[in-house]
């Protein structure tokens, strides 16, 4: 009889543990350059309290650090990898390549750089949404193609989620970015948001089936 009873205690006691854990919100840190720092933005228009905000919305537990830093590339966000990326984190929002484009490092630096960053989160237990950038017109073909051609191999390749293309719909349009023509103001951020949303839901479904809730 005690020994039953301490049984069902143990199987009450773990269930609720299991359930507190599937319960706490879901940690993302969003990795990236100016971008995802918010460039030009006041501090709450960036992209990761937006997103906070609209997941918040939907009824989604859920905090996202801004660990954005303007100017960064892939090797510089490789460099700050384990002091931006804290333990307890679940997921990690990768934003970068965009400077080393704009710079014009040669793609096989930017490809290496990006290949380690996901595989050391994913080595730590965390789970990775590589978000893409394509190559300005005037880089040329040449580099066009190696550059574009990073983001969906690493993510095929390492088996991580991929948002093909962080600008999408904002790139070019006037309305949307600010005066430079490269960040986006706090409409295209909206617009940033609204699009990649469903692929950031799908990252959290899949934090949330690996704690078994």
């Amino acid at each position: 009889m005690v020994q039953r009873l301490a049984a069902t205690l143990v199987i009450a006691t773990c269930a609720a543990v299991a359930a507190m854990a599937a319960d706490r919100p879901v940690k993302i840190v969003a990795l990236g350059d100016s971008l995802v720092a918010g460039y030009g933005l006041p501090a709450n228009a960036a992209v990761p309290v937006q997103l906070e905000k609209a997941l918040s919305a939907k009824g989604v537990a859920v905090e996202i650090a801004n660990a954005g830093v303007s100017g960064d590339t892939s090797s510089g966000g490789l460099g700050r990898l384990d002091w931006s990326v804290l333990d307890g984190t679940d997921a990690v929002i990768v934003t970068l390549g965009a400077n080393d484009m704009l710079r014009g490092i040669d793609p096989k630096v930017t490809r290496d750089a990006l290949t380690q960053i996901v595989q050391k989160l994913k080595t730590r237990g965390i789970e990775v949404l590589l978000t893409g950038m394509q190559s300005a017109p005037n880089m040329g073909p040449d580099y066009a193609r190696a550059f574009n051609a990073i983001y969906p191999d690493i993510a095929k390749s390492e088996n991580v989620l991929l948002y093909p293309f962080y600008l999408d719909g904002v790139a070019a349009d006037a309305k949307l970015n600010q005066r430079d023509g490269i960040h986006p103001t706090e409409a295209g951020v909206a617009a940033i948001v609204e699009r990649m949303l469903p692929k950031v839901e799908e990252l959290i479904a899949r934090v949330k089936a690996k704690r078994g809730s």
